[in-house]
């Protein structure tokens, strides 16, 4: 187990990528919080996730609040006593033309995607030791445009550079800052929303020629939060099957 007696926080972790990502980490002996918007969700996916015979925390939490985020590492930290990884999951990608979105459709969608990392970072932080990790969870919508996603592709562009900087930051302190990129990833939220033509439009473009699994990217997210993974800082990993390879 190359985690163990680590500390996590796991945002956006009731389902999909971020659930996969708390349980793989708890599969590696990581005690961790799983937080989302709504308290009986994260009890759901942490009362799943103890199963692994490892300590779990459920917090609520808005993570584009700073009160709220106060609240969640305050809480980690009572708990365990200590935090060495931040896995900054949560995020929204609701489809609006450009010409249609409202202000308030930029916000809410930069708050939750971009501005969270701002708060959850700066939150932990001052929490973490050397050798703690942050992963943010970009998407390859930070490197190919797609329509009526101009503000989802915009926050994830945002989060690529505030992991290239704040890891230069934080490199004499000895704490790692990288991010990893999905592609299309079969959850409730991404391939469980389309249709069947869509789906295989989208396979047709991967080379893989596979929607890639939560488990894909919780590997990645388990190694980037590991000691293996000590030398490598300012990254976005790509992991897509080789759609952008195109």
């Amino acid at each position: 187990m190359i985690l163990k007696n680590k500390v996590a926080i796991v945002t956006g972790a009731k389902q999909g990528i971020g659930y996969g990502i708390a349980l793989a980490l708890a599969k590696e002996g990581c005690k961790v919080v799983v937080s989302d918007l709504n308290q009986k969700d994260c009890q759901v996916a942490a009362e799943k996730i103890k199963k692994e015979g490892v300590k779990i925390l459920a917090v609520a939490c808005d993570v584009s609040k700073k009160s709220e985020v106060d609240n969640l590492i305050a809480k980690t930290v009572k708990e365990f006593s200590q935090l060495d990884i931040l896995v900054n999951n949560a995020g929204i990608f609701p489809f609006v033309p450009f010409l249609d979105m409202k202000e308030a459709d930029w916000d809410r969608v930069i708050d939750t995607n971009l501005k969270s990392i701002f708060l959850c970072s700066q939150a932990a932080l001052k929490k973490m030791k050397a050798g703690g990790k942050i992963v943010n969870i970009s998407s390859i919508a930070s490197f190919v445009g797609f329509e009526g996603l101009t503000h989802y592709c915009a926050s994830k562009g945002g989060i690529n550079a505030l992991v290239r900087a704040l890891a230069l930051e934080l490199a004499p302190k000895k704490i790692n800052v990288n991010a990893v990129a999905p592609g299309a990833i079969n959850t409730p939220g991404a391939a469980g929303v389309m249709t069947k033509k869509e789906k295989d439009q989208t396979i047709a473009i991967i080379p893989a020629k596979r929607f890639g699994l939560p488990e894909d990217i919780a590997n990645t997210v388990v190694f980037l939060a590991s000691n293996k993974a000590d030398y490598i800082t300012g990254q976005t990993i790509i992991v897509d099957g080789g759609w952008t390879l195109r």
